[in-house]
């Protein structure tokens, strides 16, 4: 297929897919006010697994107050592009896929597709991860350690929202990790030995990593970040590990179905190399044999 109409299509599939996330964006900004008291959840509340459910914590009752006129509506807006956005994955999904699977071999076919739905589900659970368990416990020490020091706890909400979207998305990408190096280990570009050679530097790049995308600059939440992100790198070590490990077995299964070469006949009048390395020329009988 040309070039023009690889694009052609590509523009096409790329306007579907913002036509369906616009018209999904329309339904969630109807419910933004509250997908925000959903937000709100894990400010006061701590989910207890025991019970599956939310229990209010000993804080104070914190208010919401916006700076600006439209900050509210803003909020709104914000929230609702992400959700719109994350309902309509599958569909963005589905067009990439049919765009780039005449493209790809039968094999690349059977591992992307797995792979596409692996880091997809990761990453919701990685948002699911931190809506119930890290952002209230983040939260909680945050503002106790605040009204401990007797300040009175009032927050903007364009703050909030922003902190708590920020923490959602990062654990969503942290929990992408072991795939991302399980498909650097089955491309060949790292091993299990190569990972383990540098888990130092490894952890001191989480706490780095961590550090920018922390939306507070405290230690604690730092940690919270770095150390989950250190722990599925080695999560992805066991992962290549496993992927070299069955490289070489798949390796000696192509090689056993290939034919052994058969030893080529020299041709009458073609040069052999002699032990000594010089080239010897090897004659053509002109006549019968001798009896």
């Amino acid at each position: 297929m040309p070039v023009m109409e690889h694009l052609v299509e590509l523009q096409v599939r790329l306007t579907r897919a913002v036509i369906v996330t616009a018209i999904v964006f329309v339904v969630t900004f109807f419910y933004a006010d509250a997908l925000v008291k959903w937000l709100r959840i894990p400010l006061q509340n701590m989910f207890v697994p025991s019970t599956l459910s939310w229990e209010p914590t000993d804080l104070p009752t914190v208010p919401f107050v916006f700076l600006a006129p439209g900050e509210a509506l803003w909020q709104n807006v914000k929230v609702a592009g992400l959700f719109a956005v994350v309902l309509a994955t599958p569909y963005i999904l589905l067009e990439f896929w049919q765009f780039v699977v005449p493209g790809l071999h039968v094999q690349e076919r059977r591992f992307v597709g797995p792979f596409v739905m692996l880091s997809t589900l990761a990453f919701l659970a990685g948002v699911t991860f931190s809506f119930f368990f890290v952002l209230p416990f983040a939260l909680n020490f945050l503002i106790s350690y605040g009204v401990n020091a007797g300040f009175i706890p009032q927050l903007s909400i364009a703050q909030y929202v922003g902190f708590a979207l920020w923490f959602l998305l990062v654990f969503g990408l942290i929990f992408e990790v072991p795939l991302a190096i399980t498909l650097m280990a089955k491309l060949g570009w790292v091993d299990a030995p190569f990972l383990r050679r540098y888990r130092k530097w490894a952890l001191l790049g989480a706490f780095i990593i961590a550090a920018i995308l922390t939306p507070t600059p405290d230690p604690f939440n730092q940690c919270l970040m770095a150390l989950p992100m250190y722990v599925f790198y080695e999560v992805g070590i066991i992962s290549a590990g496993f992927f070299n490990k069955k490289k070489p077995v798949q390796e000696e299964a192509d090689a056993a179905d290939v034919p052994p070469l058969t030893p080529a006949t020299v041709p009458a009048g073609a040069a052999r190399m002699s032990k000594s390395g010089d080239s010897e020329y090897v004659g053509v009988p002109t006549g019968n044999p001798r009896r």
